[in-house]
């Protein structure tokens, strides 16, 4: 049994990673980009929640916050990719215990989603302006936390070579070919930069492309009756350094060895953690539009995005085309968050969120309730702004089908 990924991103890279710890078969990992996590994978914010989430997808998003805990607690996620707890705040914004599902497409903030505010304190972010008031409370980073996904993504893929998972890239599936039963037998694999064909075997196939996803399947499925409704939504960022971020305290910037956090199980952990980083979301009455900035350690950068547009999807990520119109407003709205002349841009980008019209993601297999769909083919994608959260929990399930096991999160409202 040959099991194919395409997509070489945090979500299908999250698929091998689990799917390698308990199959010896071959994997196989199919990337059209000539450059490795070049949209949202590598771009992202690196904000995890646990109960976040619409109704449909709280199970996946649960298991997954806690698979990250884990994750970090076996392999130094602190140091290897930044792994921390981030204390989630509202800047003037009152935040109901709304479970809107789709307030990234009308625009406004993601913290609309959290289902209560905890009590304020003095978790103040050090870098936020000090025209500003004290911001409220959302979570203390109980169940919310930060990674930086560009490094996550190099060490799943990392993990998943050293298990002998095999990447194609850049490279993309031209064809299929099944057998006399109907079955999947191998696929048909281009390098783009060659031009080389060949065929690889393929008897279990997996679509994790991201924004791309259903243009992949409309090109290995052309007569297939269903459709997959993932489409895309542009979003620009900066990544920033601070003059007042991380703090300059030296003992800020090492590991708590006294602070516990859950583990996937709920029970308590050893995982050393750093002081808290932050999450701050507020509104930007002037331009429409809810920014939101991140804190990492320990590289100590802030992110700021929250900016998104109607920008075309491109035939690769790499061909982006940043807005210089959008990349004003952002750099305007730090400015008056931290204080002008108090930070320098160190990145602009643009990348492509992968988003369904019900807000939530596509998990599971090809088929709908119709009956019409694949054999032996799954889907992952549309997970929105929830792809660096949700990836770990939708590799684990995704593996769990894949090899015909009972998932471990509830995806009935998941499905097609």
């Amino acid at each position: 049994m040959t099991t194919v990924i395409i997509g070489a991103g945090i979500i299908g890279t999250s698929t091998a990673y689990y799917h390698a710890q308990s199959q010896t078969s071959s994997i196989h990992l199919i990337e059209s980009s000539p450059q490795l996590f070049a949209s949202a994978s590598g771009y992202a914010a690196g904000f995890l929640a646990r109960d976040w989430f619409a109704p449909a997808s709280m199970s996946l998003g649960r298991l997954s916050f806690d698979l990250h805990k884990k994750l970090a607690e076996e392999h130094k996620g602190y140091e290897t990719w930044g792994y921390g707890r981030s204390t989630a705040t509202s800047l003037a914004e009152t935040i109901g215990g709304s479970e809107e599902e789709d307030w990234l497409g009308e625009g406004t903030s993601r913290a609309k989603a959290a289902k209560r505010i905890a009590e304020n304190d003095d978790s103040r972010p050090v870098w936020l302006a000090p025209r500003h008031g004290k911001p409220d409370i959302i979570d203390k980073g109980v169940g919310t936390a930060q990674v930086d996904p560009f490094q996550l993504c190099q060490f799943l893929l990392s993990e998943c070579k050293s298990r002998g998972v095999i990447l194609h890239q850049p490279a993309k599936a031209t064809g299929l070919t099944r057998d006399s039963t109907g079955a999947l037998s191998c696929i048909r694999v281009q390098n783009t930069q060659t031009s080389e064909e060949y065929d690889i075997p393929c008897t279990r196939l997996v679509l994790a492309a991201g924004a791309w996803t259903s243009q992949v399947f409309q090109r290995l499925f052309p007569d297939s009756k269903l459709q997959i409704p993932v489409s895309s939504l542009a979003g620009h960022s900066l990544l920033l350094r601070s003059s007042h971020w991380p703090p300059r305290s030296s003992d800020a910037l090492q590991p708590n060895i006294n602070a516990t956090h859950r583990g996937v199980n709920g029970s308590a952990s050893g995982l050393k953690t750093p002081p808290p980083c932050h999450a701050l979301f507020t509104s930007d009455p002037e331009h429409s539009y809810s920014p939101e900035l991140f804190t990492r350690l320990p590289a100590g950068h802030i992110y700021i995005a929250g900016l998104n547009g109607p920008y075309p999807l491109p035939s690769l990520a790499t061909e982006r085309v940043i807005d210089p119109k959008a990349i004003a407003i952002l750099k305007g709205t730090a400015q008056h968050l931290l204080g002008k002349d108090t930070f320098e841009v160190e990145r602009e980008a643009l990348c492509w969120r992968p988003v369904t019209g019900r807000g939530v993601p596509i998990v599971g297999p090809a088929s709908n309730k119709h009956g019409e769909g694949e054999q032996g083919v799954w889907i992952a994608a549309g997970h929105g702004p929830w792809g660096i959260s949700m990836s770990l929990g939708t590799g684990y399930v995704v593996a769990e089908m894949v090899e015909g096991r009972q998932t471990s999160a509830d995806l009935k409202g998941l499905r097609l």
